[in-house]
């Protein structure tokens, strides 16, 4: 027979072969193991699913949701985006099984570009994807300090101004970064308490609302009603100036934003066990989940307004505060929204935990302004401290907009999505253009790998267009969408410093390390 301590060994000894695979599996790509490995698949995958927050991104951009297209584009195009960025996540997922590492997109890019093009490659998708990860922080933090102006307005005089709001958002981001900081260690229990959070809060929620009810609206109503209410001040909206299905695109804002952020999964992949796979799961996982628990939101959300116009024009400013109101009461509501604010805490804090390592791996090649200072792991922790409070810094400085801006906000979610995608985009269409240098992962999709990869471009090129766009009419300063400022700035910035400079100096991911490899080729042990 075996006996327990026999079996305990084993175990042990299998998780210390683990783990020496994924270190051998680091310095093939040249890194040192430096971040502390102690992540499970599923602590994986809930660092994506709770920055991914459906109950984070649909509350947030519900007004948005309601104004432009109304119930039928919510319902609809949740669908339609929930498939395409499914075929982008099996895109990346592939790529991240071959290349797991914290880099993530900017390192892929170095990896499947030629070799004389690697460097610039790594250089502009890094730096879409660093835009678009502060942006992500911002509209996850921003939407937080907004719920808890909306909090603060049940039965009371308080009436919420952009200062206050701008108030609330710093202390919540430092909040976020005292935990990224001091309780480091305690970010992967907080992971598990997030996911549960997540799933069974948000149901809880949306049952309860849908129970309470005093009625309910049609189906007709709910997958058949489009809105355009995109005109600001009396003015016709987009439908009557340019199209109906202009204000659908623009319309499929709040799913595509709500569905992004699941690169967290591979800038975690230094600190998970079997990466290769690990990472890959934990990507497709996020969606998948989220993009069925998404629905799930959304209808019960349409099902149980009661008043459309009250419901939109609410005295709270939030759309779905109102519905929590009009369903279980104001005590009720305090707790409802409490779910949705602490879903969004969890949320903000682990995009900030993403955000950090994809600051520290972009320093650690020399890419970010004052990198030897930005590329230190914390002995203690073994935590890239700086670059949390870095991405603390940049997020607060990317939402001052929203104290001049109408349209702020939404203007942040463009720029996260707009962002985030590109640099998904580029390792993917490298992927399918230098097919051949492309060295398959234990996650592969076969013979569908190259049709995925393709309709995954095809689909990324189209919302980086959408979501530049004009969302208000007309367009002044009040209503501008700043996205385009924003994505413009950072176009020039990368391929401008680069042409001044950093194709000069910057070389792409730097090896920290080399294999040495015996005359059969097989790698025998590193060296610095």
């Amino acid at each position: 027979m075996t006996d327990a301590s026999s079996v305990e060994k084993h175990g042990a000894a299998v998780a210390r072969t683990a783990v020496v695979d994924d270190e051998k599996e680091l310095a093939r790509m040249g890194y040192k193991q430096e971040l502390k490995r102690d992540l499970t698949l599923l602590q994986n995958f809930g660092v994506s699913f709770s920055i991914i927050s459906v109950i984070t991104g649909i509350p947030s951009l519900f007004l948005y949701g309601l104004n432009t297209g109304g119930p039928a584009v919510m319902v609809w195009g949740w669908i339609i985006v929930a498939f395409f960025t499914i075929m982008v996540g099996l895109a990346m997922g592939e790529v991240c099984s071959a290349h797991p590492t914290s880099g993530g997109p900017y390192f892929w890019a170095a990896m499947l570009s030629e070799p004389k093009d690697a460097a610039f490659a790594s250089w502009v998708t890094g730096w879409f994807n660093l835009l678009g990860q502060v942006a992500v922080t911002t509209g996850i933090s921003y939407a937080i300090a907004n719920f808890i102006s909306t909090l603060a307005t049940f039965n009371t005089d308080f009436v919420p101004e952009p200062r206050i709001t701008i108030g609330i958002y710093a202390g919540v981001l430092i909040c976020q970064g005292l935990i990224n900081t001091f309780g480091v260690h305690l970010l992967k229990y907080i992971n598990n308490v997030s996911v549960w959070w997540h799933a069974v809060g948000t149901t809880a929620l949306v049952i309860a609302v849908l129970a309470a009810a005093p009625s309910h609206q049609s189906a007709k109503f709910v997958f058949g009603t489009f809105i355009d209410n995109t005109g600001v001040d009396g003015a016709p909206g987009w439908s009557e100036r340019a199209s109906p299905a202009y204000v659908v695109v623009i319309g499929i804002l709040m799913a595509q934003y709500t569905l992004t952020g699941f690169d967290g999964s591979a800038h975690m992949t230094e600190e998970t066990h079997n990466a290769a796979m690990s990472g890959s799961i934990g990507i497709i996982m996020a969606i998948g989940v989220s993009a069925v628990l998404g629905w799930f939101v959304i209808l019960g959300f349409l099902f149980s307004i009661q008043d459309l116009d009250a419901t939109v024009n609410s005295a709270t400013g939030q759309p779905v505060a109102q519905i929590f109101l009009d369903t279980v009461g104001e005590k009720g509501a305090i707790v409802l929204m409490v779910i949705v604010i602490g879903s969004m805490f969890f949320c903000g804090t682990f995009s900030i935990t993403s955000n950090s390592r994809m600051m520290y791996a972009f320093s650690r090649d020399g890419a970010i302004p004052g990198h030897k200072f930005f590329h230190k792991v914390d002995e203690k922790t073994q935590s890239p401290i700086r670059t949390v409070w870095l991405a603390c810094t940049l997020s607060f400085i990317l939402a001052l907009p929203s104290l001049g801006s109408s349209v702020a906000f939404s203007a942040a979610t463009s720029i996260a999505t707009i962002g985030l995608y590109i640099s998904y985009g580029i390792p993917i269409a490298l992927r399918l253009v230098y097919r051949k240098r492309f060295q398959r992962g234990p996650f592969h999709l076969g013979p569908f790998s190259y049709p995925v990869a393709f309709i995954a471009c095809v689909w990324i090129l189209f919302i980086s267009i959408v979501f530049i766009l004009p969302q208000a009419n007309p367009v002044d300063t009040q209503t501008l969408n700043y996205a385009v400022v924003a994505v413009g700035i950072v176009i020039a910035y990368s391929i401008g410093f680069w042409l001044l400079s950093a194709r000069k100096w910057f070389t792409g991911p730097i090896k920290q390390i080399k294999v040495r490899r015996k005359p059969d080729g097989v790698g025998d042990g590193i060296e610095q």
